[in-house]
């Protein structure tokens, strides 16, 4: 059993990958470690003194066994045979109990650190700039949070108990051996390393194998995961390509499978190794060790002794062999984390920030300019599946961008595609922050207030509302959790949407789908708007939030939004003449600049690019069909 308990262990450590041990870690990455283990620094320590305990008692039964064979049985002793025989069960009962007791402190250490690693990086991930996420894949990221995070906590539970257990083992073991018969230990340690020698055989083929293994289970995940969303399903059968997918698939489930089977022969080489060389080695302890019975120059009861001590000295070996792999292969799960922690955001608070003032509402663009931030300033290159530093900065996107909204005022937004509108957008919730100028929301700049407090007072609603996998009323208390029944129904009333509601058999609790597919676009925006209904804020901001909508769905959200827009400050990406012409102010926008301003009759009169998109886009969208 001893044995076969070894040759896990070692398979184990042989799925690390050693090429970790080639990895250089950063200065100072130990002391940070250090820093998340200080909070659990009391029950680490009575972790420490369990585990050497336990490990120290792996002498005691073979010792024992020893003292009863030689003085109780040969000596017919029936006295000394019980007594020893209940210290065995006793000490047997003790290891059980430490076991017990080592492995409740191991959870409660790594889950606690598990803990601390998470909800640090998800808090750090959440404050990042939109940016970060127009760049990450959302799959590496998330990676981040559950294997990187589990590797991480092994180096405080498994990879610290097993290094100080197997130490103690082997120091304890190994004296033991020696004070027992020399001879017979050093002849029976000139065989481990054959087992050494077979590990690190198989280790440096296995390691490449289960990469292979690893980026083929990814790309056939990725495969799937492309595959098996709302939008990814809808385009496979549109398009009809079912018998090419298949194929596809078919050659990435196969590669894993030949991974799997050489993996599975180059196991299987392992644990017969692992099987062959205890036997061997204990064939060499009782062939030798009998002859010295047979000699007078040992005693039956330390030959069994020997050949116990013998098993129990193999898996605390192995591990030891491999943990320099072991304790790498930790820190480079934290340094990976690490990585991430260590990323700024490019949005960050003031520590003298202030509130936006209660119900300001009044929006002032000031001589803007903006462009993207490089890709070594926003993200990072392993969380990117094809990570490129761009050749060239972006330039400038936007230049000398100044309007005012007044409170109640519409302003609308139109020009070219890619000429800069939904950017001059995001700038107003400090989505982005802007490279010159400054945008302000009641008087105050935006970088100058706080985050939650400017959040509070901008609402959105863009052309591909998004909702959670969850039913319609958790979607809608997303926008403010203390809302009660009355007050989502007003909302929903308000954004046109509330019979519809009223009619399904589980109303509010209708589950919405991923992304809110089983809705209709026109279905979804009206909660969208009923969502920012319930938020209430001063400013509303609207992307282009009737593009793509049938006529039909396009007046009931229409609607929606004139309930919505009342009374508030509202900048709109206009999309239909009905929205130009209620505009107070209307800014053509152009290659990132205002090249025309004024009300739909001026902008007319005026000439330009303005009568140009008039005629192309919004009279056009006005034509019957």
């Amino acid at each position: 059993m001893s044995g076969m308990q070894g040759a896990g262990a070692a398979w184990r450590h042989l799925r690390s990958d050693r090429s970790v041990v080639h990895n250089r870690i950063e200065p100072g990455t130990v002391r940070r470690v250090l820093g998340f283990a200080r909070p659990h620094r009391r029950l680490i320590s009575f972790f420490l003194v369990l585990t050497v305990i336990d490990a120290g008692l792996v002498v005691v039964s073979p010792l024992l066994a020893q003292r009863i064979i030689d003085d109780g049985i040969i000596g017919e002793d029936r006295q000394l045979i019980v007594v020893l025989a209940l210290a065995m069960a006793g000490v047997a009962l003790v290891s059980a109990l430490l076991s017990v007791g080592v492995g409740w402190l191991s959870s409660r250490i790594g889950e606690g650190l598990i803990f601390d690693l998470r909800t640090q990086v998800f808090g750090h991930v959440q404050r990042q700039s939109l940016a970060f996420f127009t760049r990450t894949q959302t799959g590496a990221l998330v990676s981040r949070l559950n294997n990187d995070v589990i590797g991480a906590q092994r180096a405080f539970t498994s990879t610290l108990s097993s290094t100080v257990a197997s130490t103690i083992s082997v120091l304890v073991v190994g004296v033991a051996m020696v004070a027992l018969s020399w001879q017979v230990t050093l002849l029976c340690l000139a065989i481990f390393p054959l087992m050494l020698l077979s590990s690190r055989w198989v280790s440096a083929r296995l390691a490449g194998l289960t990469r292979e293994q690893m980026d083929g289970n990814a790309d056939m995940g990725n495969a799937m995961t492309e595959r098996f969303n709302v939008g990814g399903a809808m385009l496979l059968k549109l398009f009809g390509r079912r018998a090419d997918e298949d194929a596809l698939f078919a050659t990435k489930a196969a590669t894993v499978r030949d991974l799997g089977v050489r993996i599975s022969l180059l196991t299987r080489i392992f644990a017969a190794t692992m099987m062959m060389v205890p036997a061997l080695a204990t064939a060499l302890v009782y062939g030798v060790g009998g002859l010295l019975v047979i000699d007078d120059a040992l005693t039956v009861g330390t030959l069994v002794a020997l050949a116990t001590l013998l098993l129990r000295l193999l898996g605390p070996l192995q591990s030891l062999s491999n943990v320099r792999i072991d304790v790498m292969t930790a820190l480079v799960s934290f340094e990976r984390v690490f990585e991430v922690l260590d990323l700024p955001s490019l949005i960050q608070e003031k520590p003298d920030a202030v509130a936006v003032p209660p119900h300001a509402s009044r929006l002032e663009f000031d001589h803007v300019a903006f462009s993207y931030p490089r890709a070594d300033e926003i993200s990072l290159a392993s969380l990117e599946t094809v990570a490129r530093v761009e050749s060239r900065d972006s330039g400038p996107v936007l230049t000398d961008i100044s309007f005012t909204a007044e409170p109640g005022q519409m302003v609308a937004l139109v020009g070219p595609s890619g000429a800069g509108k939904t950017t001059i957008t995001h700038l107003v919730a400090r989505l982005y922050d802007v490279s010159g100028g400054a945008v302000r929301v009641g008087g105050r700049d935006v970088r100058d207030v706080t985050l939650q407090s400017l959040e509070d007072a901008v609402g959105y609603v863009t052309q591909d509302a998004h909702m959670f996998h969850d039913t319609i009323r958790a979607n809608l208390l997303y926008a403010r959790p203390g809302a009660s029944d009355q007050e989502i129904w007003a909302a929903l009333d308000a954004a046109q949407i509330a019979p519809l509601l009223r009619n399904l058999p589980d109303g509010l609790d209708t589950v919405v789908g991923d992304r809110g597919y089983r809705l209709s676009g026109g279905e979804r925006q009206r909660l969208a708007i009923a969502r920012l209904l319930l938020k209430a804020p001063a400013i509303v901001v609207l992307d282009e939030a009737t593009a793509h909508l049938d006529s039909e769905s396009e007046a009931a959200v229409q609607r929606a939004l004139d309930a919505a827009l009342e009374g508030r400050t509202s900048l709109v990406i206009a999309h239909r003449l009905s929205t130009v012409r209620d505009a107070d102010q209307i800014l053509v926008i152009d290659d990132g600049r205002v090249v025309q301003r004024g009300t739909h009759a001026s902008l007319l009169a005026e000439g330009g690019l303005y009568a140009d998109l008039y005629r192309t886009q919004f009279v056009v969208d006005q034509a019957p069909v």
